[in-house]
């Protein structure tokens, strides 16, 4: 098997803001919904967001207890204070059987929006994958799904197909402006506009779905579970939807990702058109993102999108003959 590891340093992504950071009353309003004094923090250095996210650990009048807190300023950052908003609807609605930290409360005030959850002793995935950690995130996906299968009663969320449509059509616009005045457009690009215009129809299906599931995304419990973290982007599709985003990750870190799909109970049956038509929007998303200017809160935002973008074109190259 070989590493295709590429130059995001993996666990030491993100640039958050520390306990001490965050302005002085939103600390003791935090500290009063806690109800224990924050003895200490262990802030959390996975993902791609600016956001605070830490685990805490509380010393009150029935002991020490530990809660994890994410949070983000609405005005600095408003596009992530919706998602949390979004991550708060859902969480609060999720299936306590389903392998996803509780939600124990919500505030915004001061500007900032505010998520509480239960801690999960543990952490996250190493990468490059190792075999047995990425065999039970696997596993895991079978007891997720089976769980928001059909989608549970009172959780709302929106079609994977209708917003991810938005972030899909870069390969069109390419294939559009090359064969401007009558040029001749690459086959591979013309193939790859093709399959991308037939991803929203495969993003159809009726289990709730993560839609962002990465390893930083994952927490390899102590107890010997695996949880599914940061809903941000829940949404209405298929199911093998979420094992899909991770076996690019796997790909690229030298796995086979179309045997470890057709091995796995929620790939049994998947129709290959549609997974090569969402394989291919999502190429070109990943493609189209990591060409644009960097953001200075994520550093390396930029080199993680070019590095899926690279693994998803591999695997789907393989999938449809490109290379042997």
């Amino acid at each position: 098997m070989t590493s295709h590891a590429g130059p995001v340093p993996h666990g030491a992504t993100a640039v958050r803001p520390q306990w001490a950071d965050l302005p002085e009353p939103l600390r003791d309003r935090i500290t009063e919904r806690l109800g224990g004094e924050v003895v200490a923090t262990a802030s959390q250095r996975s993902g791609f967001t600016p956001g605070f996210a830490s685990r805490l650990v509380l010393a009150g009048s029935g002991g020490t207890e530990r809660a994890f807190v994410k949070a983000v300023s609405a005005d600095r950052s408003p596009a992530i204070a919706d998602s949390y908003r979004a991550e708060a609807r859902i969480a609060s609605r999720i299936p306590s059987a389903a392998p996803v930290p509780a939600l124990r409360w919500t505030l915004e005030e001061f500007d900032w929006v505010v998520l509480c959850f239960d801690d999960v002793p543990g952490r996250p995935p190493s990468r490059p994958w190792k075999p047995d950690e990425l065999t039970d995130v696997l596993t895991a996906l079978t007891g997720l799904a089976e769980v928001l299968t059909p989608v549970p009663e009172g959780l709302v969320v929106p079609q994977a197909r209708e917003w991810l449509a938005q972030d899909f059509g870069y390969w069109g616009r390419l294939a559009r402006a090359s064969g401007a005045g009558g040029a001749p457009v690459d086959p591979q690009v013309a193939e790859l506009a093709a399959l991308e215009d037939a991803a929203p129809d495969a993003l159809a299906g009726d289990s709730v779905v993560h839609c962002d599931l990465r390893d930083d995304n994952v927490i390899l419990g102590d107890d010997g579970r695996v949880w599914f973290c940061d809903w941000n982007w829940p949404s209405r599709g298929p199911a093998w939807l979420d094992l899909v985003t991770v076996l690019i990750s796997a790909c690229g870190d030298g796995y086979d990702a179309t045997a470890l799909l057709a091995a796995h109970p929620l790939g049994e049956g998947v129709d290959g058109a549609a997974v090569d038509a969402v394989l291919a929007g999502l190429a070109g998303y990943f493609t189209d993102s990591s060409l644009q200017p960097a953001v200075s809160g994520s550093p390396y935002l930029r080199a993680h999108q070019g590095w899926y973008a690279q693994a998803t074109l591999s695997w789907l190259a393989l999938r449809r003959g490109w290379v042997g």
